[in-house]
């Protein structure tokens, strides 16, 4: 093997690899990552056996081969070369030769028999999407997905398609949030696909904004593929039945009040200083044309704050956590939100003003956030 390529561009590859590799891999092989070189093509590969990469450009190939390397010390490497082109090479033994400019470096690797074969997608059912918009519908729910390993399923972003519409769903059981678009897709095909929370992640880093810029997305059984920009994330699912989370969504809500983000946000920045942390619990009073949000704490003391709303009617009191109704509110955007409450034990739907308005449904995205008890003192 042998080819020359841009350090700018190598070092560019190599980045998007570093967050693959695991820092507890199971097998050697997986502290590498696969390089290929063959037509002109430069394919960088990256696995920890869940979660898969693979990286493509063009180079000039002088000799075709593969190798793989450990990927954190020749990320190092790259990283602190100063010329502007590289020379790779690899006689066949596990040694590979890299040049650059008057200094030359010799690296062990490994075979390429060793490294794990990522699956091929071919005859899988597929759609293709601005990547914007799938970042939108990541960006919108995953910040919902539970931390706790405990409650497996319910650390992944759930993408559930039927009727030509994707839902994306994310929850930790004390917050929700879903978000839909229309897919140009087989009306008549459905499934559901639990992803794991790093390769959600990924997917958003290896995406861009760019209104032109297209995502492949290939499904399978078990596992899901995204391609765009020269990149392929390749993800096992999570297995298990993802719980039903239209139950927890109230169909209807008593009181529907306004609220205008940058204010409340401010306030609720305030206001968490003053919660215990064992509750993290603030109220919310209701009162003719104002909203009081207060808490307390034995050891720090207690505040309040208030702000202007477009409430009417009898005294209104919840309380919500503000870390988590800040988390949404940051996923937001227009000014404005309007938060539907019915009591202080049922749940707040927190709906972006700015969303369109699908036929018979929540406007997307919708946010969920279950009350906490109220302190009566």
């Amino acid at each position: 093997m042998k080819f020359v390529i841009s350090r700018v561009e190598l070092a560019s590859l190599l980045s998007k690899l570093q967050n693959i590799i695991s820092a507890k891999a199971t097998m050697p092989v997986l502290n590498n990552f696969l390089l290929e070189a063959a037509n002109d093509e430069l394919v960088l590969s990256a696995t920890d056996l869940v979660v898969g990469l693979r990286c493509y450009t063009d180079t000039k190939v002088l000799e075709e081969g593969a190798i793989t390397l450990p990927v954190k010390k020749f990320t190092q490497l790259v990283r602190e070369l100063t010329s502007a082109n590289l020379e790779v090479s690899s006689n066949g033994s596990a040694l590979t030769e890299v040049v650059a400019d008057a200094s030359r470096f010799r690296i062990h690797g490994m075979g390429k028999a060793e490294f794990p074969t990522l699956p091929d997608f071919e005859g899988a059912a597929r759609f293709t999407l601005k990547q914007k918009d799938l970042k939108d519908m990541f960006f919108r729910t995953s910040f919902a997905v539970s931390r706790d390993d405990s409650r497996y399923v319910l650390t992944g972003v759930l993408m559930q398609i039927a009727n030509g519409v994707a839902t994306f769903v994310g929850t930790d059981g004390k917050r929700l949030a879903r978000a839909h678009i229309a897919l140009d897709i087989d009306k008549e095909f459905s499934g559901s696909y639990t992803l794991p929370l790093k390769a959600v992640d990924e997917i958003v880093k290896n995406l861009v904004d760019d209104e032109d810029e297209t995502a492949t997305v290939y499904l399978l059984d078990d596992r899901i593929a995204v391609e765009g920009n020269n990149v392929n994330l390749i993800t096992k699912l999570l297995q298990g039945d993802y719980p039903d989370y239209n139950r927890v969504i109230p169909e209807t809500s008593e009181t529907v009040v306004t609220l205008h983000v940058p204010e409340l946000a401010s306030l609720l920045r305030q206001i968490s200083l003053f919660t215990s942390d064992n509750s993290h619990s603030v109220r919310f009073s209701f009162t003719d044309g104002e909203l009081k949000v207060s808490a307390n704490n034995v050891d720090l003391g207690e505040g309040q704050v208030s702000m202007p709303v477009n409430y009417h009617g009898p005294k209104l009191e919840v309380a919500f956590n503000p870390q988590f109704f800040l988390d949404i509110l940051r996923h937001c955007y227009s000014e404005k939100i309007t938060l539907g409450i019915t009591d202080a034990y049922n749940p707040g739907i927190i709906t972006d003003q700015e969303s369109p308005v699908e036929s018979g449904e929540q406007p997307s995205p919708l946010f969920v956030l279950m009350p906490m008890r109220l302190n009566e003192a």
